[in-house]
């Protein structure tokens, strides 16, 4: 298996012609098994076949990280809590930060609150040792932006653990804490959107997440890759990619997209 290549291919079967410890950092954003229309996977599953399924993949992304390597996962709310536990209890790593992703353009509802967000779980091998490059998301604090304060670091601050995405057009003014992604997720309106893929994710999101996981030449897999945006992203960044999909379309898709350079990231986030 070549990196550097998305592979039409379930992503255990992938999984498993990888080597013990190849890989440094993994990103999964799976089918959440709520019903979204996919084009070559049914995305509702008995509860307990999921979890079954889950804890298979699961498994394998553990065994194909190195001893210090990072698993992001990026779950909706059904089965957060399941797969927190999963991950921990079982298969034995350890939970460093549950993020909440919010967003606006939510989709709407009638009946109950709009939902907008996502879990983001940042889960290690090794909870002592792992890559954590914190001087590459630093934001500015309240002390440098509202207080002028001389005793504010002068590289800023980590960032909370909500990360509030919001729409380009909201004036810059109209916050003081650069910690806030000025991002929304991607709607079908949006230049971003490819316009096949009906779940993709922003690409400042990952470049966050890559920046601060993995370094230079490093080997990032996407069991999922979808619309390909973690492949772009690791490209861009120096990284070396590998991802799988079940649908021809969508790997074919990704491919051309990374041959194009396709790249939204807006520079002034980090």
């Amino acid at each position: 298996m070549n990196w550097n290549q998305l592979y039409c291919q379930d992503c255990i079967a992938g999984m498993r012609e990888l080597s013990d410890g190849e890989v440094d950092l993994v990103f999964a954003d799976p089918p959440f098994n709520i019903g979204y229309e996919y084009d070559k996977y049914r995305d509702k599953l008995p509860y307990e076949r999921y979890l079954a399924w889950c804890r298979e993949w699961f498994t394998e992304v553990r065994r194909v990280l190195n001893p210090h390597g990072t698993f992001w996962l990026a779950i909706g709310d059904d089965y957060a809590a399941e797969l927190k536990v999963l991950a921990t209890r079982e298969i034995g790593l350890h939970c460093r930060s549950w993020v909440i992703w919010y967003y606006t353009f939510g989709v709407n509802c009638k009946r109950k609150f709009t939902r907008s967000h996502t879990h983001l779980f940042h889960f290690v091998v090794d909870e002592k040792r792992f890559t954590f490059n914190d001087e590459t998301i630093r934001v500015p604090s309240a002390r440098q932006l509202v207080y002028n304060d001389k005793r504010a670091n002068a590289k800023g601050r980590l960032p909370d653990d909500t990360w509030i995405l919001r729409p380009d057009w909201i004036p810059d003014d109209c916050t003081t804490d650069d910690s806030l992604l000025i991002q929304s997720r991607v709607c079908g309106t949006f230049k971003e959107r490819e316009g096949w893929h009906n779940c993709q994710m922003p690409e400042p999101v990952l470049e966050r997440i890559i920046k601060l996981s993995s370094n230079e030449k490093e080997k990032i897999l996407d069991p999922f890759a979808g619309s390909g945006t973690t492949a772009v992203v690791t490209q861009k960044l120096g990284r070396q990619y590998l991802g799988f999909d079940v649908s021809e379309q969508y790997i074919e898709n990704a491919t051309k997209r990374l041959k194009n350079g396709s790249s939204e990231l807006d520079e002034r986030l980090y």
